[in-house]
């Protein structure tokens, strides 16, 4: 537990930095939202060589790919224009939910995740896993999303198939306004809570 979002945010970046540095062709799977952004501006400021790493993503918005709304392009302000991986797989959330996942479904398959971050939301969503909609029941790597409980309707998610299946997944929750949704998760009522071995980091306040 962490006293604020501040220290939780650089316990993150630390996870990510000592997983790099140990596994120089690590894949990551990045989250957006408040809390993972600061975590990669963090990042970006330690001087860690990203030559051999891939990133990827957890979820999108079907949004045009330069649209700052977009996961991509928050973590590409934050991190990935200072750091340059190897490579970076953006989700194309602008072909639509459907061709978006099945174009990025052979990437994800492709060789096993290393570490996936990702947060919840205050209804206890994670990645674009909305609570009751049929992406949850999605049998492949990717999904297509549709009516989601969060504006825009349409994403594009990794599934909960493809989060068990990860090395090592970590779920970061900060603010008072996450506490119901972090006590739900830890009884297994939301898809937040519905991923194997997820660690936790949360801040006092959310717990």
């Amino acid at each position: 537990m962490y006293p604020d979002a501040e220290r939780l945010a650089v316990a993150a970046a630390t996870i990510v930095a000592e997983t790099l540095r140990s596994s120089p062709a690590l894949r990551l799977v990045l989250a957006g939202g408040t809390t993972p952004k600061r975590c990669y501006m963090l990042l970006a400021a330690m001087g860690l060589s990203w030559a051999r790493a891939t990133v990827l993503f957890g979820d999108e918005r079907c949004l045009p790919p330069l649209d700052p709304e977009t996961n991509f392009q928050i973590a590409s302000k934050a991190l990935l224009r200072t750091v340059c991986p190897a490579t970076v797989h953006r989700i194309p959330g602008e072909l639509g939910p459907d061709e978006a996942a099945a174009a990025y479904e052979p990437i994800v398959a492709a060789a096993p995740l290393d570490l996936v971050l990702l947060g919840i939301g205050i209804d206890g969503h994670t990645a674009s896993l909305f609570p009751g909609n049929d992406a949850l029941r999605a049998t492949g790597y990717v999904a297509g999303v549709r009516n989601a409980a969060k504006p825009p309707p349409e994403r594009v998610t990794l599934t909960l198939r493809a989060l068990h299946e990860a090395k090592r997944v970590v779920i970061l929750a900060a603010g008072a306004d996450k506490k119901d949704a972090v006590r739900r998760a830890f009884a297994g009522e939301v898809p937040a809570g519905m991923i194997d071995r997820a660690e936790w980091l949360v801040t006092a306040d959310a717990r």
